[in-house]
């Protein structure tokens, strides 16, 4: 699945992707499904899940500065408060948007 657009559009993320559908996803809901290890923490060969402490998500948290694309499968928000280490696949945006339709 590849994106053939991506706009932010008022408080949502946009996409139409190259099969003619389209998912909208909320500003807000992008930045607290960050996929990255410092957010959603990682698993070791056991299982055991490694995390950071929750931080706080103040307004900045949720200002999208830009977004970079990564190769040919992923997007790389730069949020306001500086947070810019997702990886955003194509494939989780796609679930993302239609979780939240």
């Amino acid at each position: 699945m590849q994106p053939a657009d991506i706009q932010v559009i008022g408080n949502a993320l946009a996409i139409k992707w190259n099969d003619e559908s389209e998912s909208f996803i909320s500003v807000e809901a992008l930045r607290r499904h960050c996929p990255c290890a410092g957010c959603q923490g990682e698993k070791d060969i056991m299982g055991n899940v490694y995390k950071n402490s929750p931080k706080p998500l103040g307004t900045t948290s949720f200002d999208l500065q830009s977004l970079s694309k990564v190769g040919g499968y992923a997007l790389r928000p730069t949020w306001g408060d500086g947070h810019n280490t997702g990886l955003f696949s194509f494939d989780y945006l796609k679930n993302l948007g239609e979780a939240e339709a």
